[in-house]
C-alpha cells in the first residue's frame, strides 16, 4: 500500500514537471518577438512617394534618418550625399507611423476571459487611475497592429464617469516604461446620457425615454471638479489622490477627453467646463458635432471621431452622414482625429487606416484622411512636436508600403521603423498565414 502511494506520488511529480516544461516551451514558441534595438545604422529611403502627413506629398522622395531622428526630407533629385543603408523604394509609398487614438490596446486580450480584461476599475470618479500601468507590451493583439502601419496608440481606460488617465505609447517595447511616448496625456470623462432605455427584465418599457437623472449626473461632475479646485487651492494635510490627479487639468498641462454624442450633450459639456475655466477640451465620439461646428471652432475644441462604419442614428438623417462627418467638420475648420472605441475595438484597431480610407472616399480626400491618423491625432494627443509627420528633427517613426496604405489591397508593408529602430513585421497571424499558404499551394 505504501509502495503504491509512493509510486503515485512520483507519477504526479513527473506529470507536474512535464507540464511545466511543456508550458515553458510553448510559451517561448508563442511569445512576442524581441523589440528592435536602438538605431545604430543610418538609413536613406529613396524613390518613394512620401505622404508627409500634413496634407502634402513628395513624388520621388528622399528621406534620411540617423540616431532615431529624421535628418532630411526632400526630392531624390537633390544633390546630397546619401547616408547609411540605401533602401530603393521606387514605386512604393512612405508614411509617418499611423496613430490610434482612444483605444484599449494592451489592456485586454480575450474578452470572454475576465482575468485578461484590465481596462475598467471599480468606482465612478477615477482621474487618478493610470491605464499605462496595466498596458501589456506582450499582447498578441498589439503586435498585429504593426503590419498595417499602426505604430503608436493612446491607451485609454473605460468605465465609470471619469474612467482615468490615458498615455501614448509606441508599439514595440519591452515593457510599459519603455513604450511611453507621452505619459498621462489626458483624463477621460463619459458624459451622462440624456436618454435611457427601460430595463425590460424589470418589466419596464424598453424604448428610449428622457433620462430623469441627467441633470443630477451632470451636477455631480461639476461638483467634483469644483471640490478638486478648492482642494488644490489650499495646502492639505491629507492627500486626496483623485483631486491631485486634476492638478494638471486646471493648469492646462493635461487635456480632458469628453466622450459624448449628440449636440445637446456636447454643448452641455462645453458650457460646464468653460464655466470651470478648463479650456483644454477634446470631444470623443462626436456624433452630431457637425451641428455645432461654430461652437467647437470658437472654443478651439478638436473632435476624435469614431469609425465611419456605422448606421445613421436618426430616421431623418442621411444614410451616408456618418461617412461624411469628417469632411463636414474639416471644412468647418475643426481639427479632426480618428479613434477606435466600439465593438471589438482592440481587434478592429488594426483596421484604422481602412476606416480613414472610408472617410477619404466620402469627400475628405486621401491626404486629409492620412492626416486624420497622423498629424491630426498627434496634435490632439500633444505629441506633434516629435511624431505625426515626416519632418526634419522628428522621430523616425515611419513605414514603407507597396501601395496606398488606406486601401487594404495596397497596405502591404515592406519595412517599418519606430524611432529609427527597424522593427519586425512578423506576428502570430503572419506566421499562420504563411503556414497555411504552403498547405494550399501544394
Amino acid at each position: 500500500m505504501i509502495q503504491n502511494k509512493n509510486l503515485l506520488t512520483l507519477q504526479m511529480k513527473n506529470i507536474i514537471l512535464y507540464s511545466l516544461l511543456y508550458f515553458l516551451f510553448t510559451g517561448t514558441m508563442v511569445a512576442q518577438q524581441t523589440p528592435a534595438p536602438k538605431q545604430t545604422i543610418d538609413y536613406s529611403i529613396e524613390g518613394a512617394t512620401a505622404h508627409i502627413g500634413n496634407g502634402t506629398i513628395i513624388e520621388n522622395s528622399l528621406i534620411m534618418f540617423s540616431n532615431g531622428k529624421i535628418s532630411f526630407v526632400g526630392s531624390a533629385n537633390s544633390r546630397i550625399a546619401r547616408i547609411g543603408t540605401i533602401i530603393n523604394a521606387k514605386g512604393k509609398h512612405v508614411y509617418p507611423g499611423f496613430i490610434a487614438a482612444n483605444t484599449t490596446l494592451g489592456l485586454a486580450e480575450i474578452d470572454a476571459v475576465r482575468a485578461t480584461r484590465d481596462y475598467d476599475e471599480v468606482g465612478s470618479m477615477l482621474p487618478h487611475i493610470r491605464s499605462v500601468i496595466a498596458y501589456n507590451t506582450e499582447s498578441r493583439i498589439v503586435e498585429s497592429m504593426r503590419p498595417n502601419g499602426i505604430l503608436l496608440a493612446q491607451i485609454t481606460p473605460r468605465g465609470g464617469t471619469i474612467s482615468g488617465t490615458s498615455s501614448v505609447v509606441q508599439l514595440d517595447a519591452w515593457n510599459w516604461e519603455d513604450a511611453i511616448v507621452k505619459v498621462d496625456d489626458a483624463i477621460h470623462i463619459n458624459w451622462p446620457r440624456n436618454f435611457s432605455r427601460g430595463r425590460w427584465w424589470l418589466g419596464e418599457d424598453s424604448g428610449l425615454k428622457p433620462n430623469k437623472d441627467y441633470a443630477k449626473n451632470c451636477k455631480k461632475i461639476n461638483e467634483f471638479f469644483k471640490n478638486a479646485k478648492n482642494y488644490l487651492a489650499k495646502t492639505q494635510k491629507n492627500v486626496n489622490l483623485p483631486y491631485e490627479a486634476l492638478k494638471d487639468v486646471f493648469n492646462g498641462n493635461k487635456k480632458v477627453f469628453v466622450h459624448a454624442d449628440g449636440q445637446n450633450r456636447i454643448t452641455d459639456a462645453i458650457n460646464l467646463f468653460d464655466n470651470l475655466g478648463i479650456k483644454n477640451l477634446v470631444i470623443v465620439g462626436g456624433h452630431e458635432a457637425e451641428n455645432i461646428a461654430s461652437t467647437l471652432k470658437s472654443h478651439n475644441i478638436p473632435v476624435v471621431l469614431k469609425r465611419a462604419h456605422r448606421l445613421p442614428s436618426g430616421e431623418d438623417e442621411d444614410y451616408d452622414r456618418p461617412y461624411r462627418s469628417a469632411k463636414i467638420l474639416s471644412d468647418a475648420g475643426i481639427l479632426v482625429g480618428l479613434g477606435m472605441n466600439g465593438a471589438m475595438e482592440r481587434m478592429n484597431t488594426r483596421n484604422l487606416p481602412f476606416y480613414a480610407g472610408t472617410y477619404a472616399a466620402h469627400g475628405l480626400g486621401t491626404e486629409k484622411a492620412v492626416q486624420l491618423i497622423t498629424e491630426n491625432n498627434a496634435k490632439i494627443l500633444g505629441i506633434d512636436n516629435i511624431m505625426g509627420t515626416l519632418e526634419v528633427g522628428k522621430d523616425a517613426t515611419l513605414f514603407i508600403s507597396n501601395g496606398d496604405a488606406l486601401d487594404m489591397r495596397g497596405n502591404i508593408l515592406t519595412e517599418a521603423f519606430i524611432q529609427g529602430r527597424k522593427i519586425s513585421l512578423e506576428t502570430h497571424q503572419t506566421k499562420l498565414w504563411k503556414r497555411y499558404s504552403k498547405k494550399y499551394n501544394n
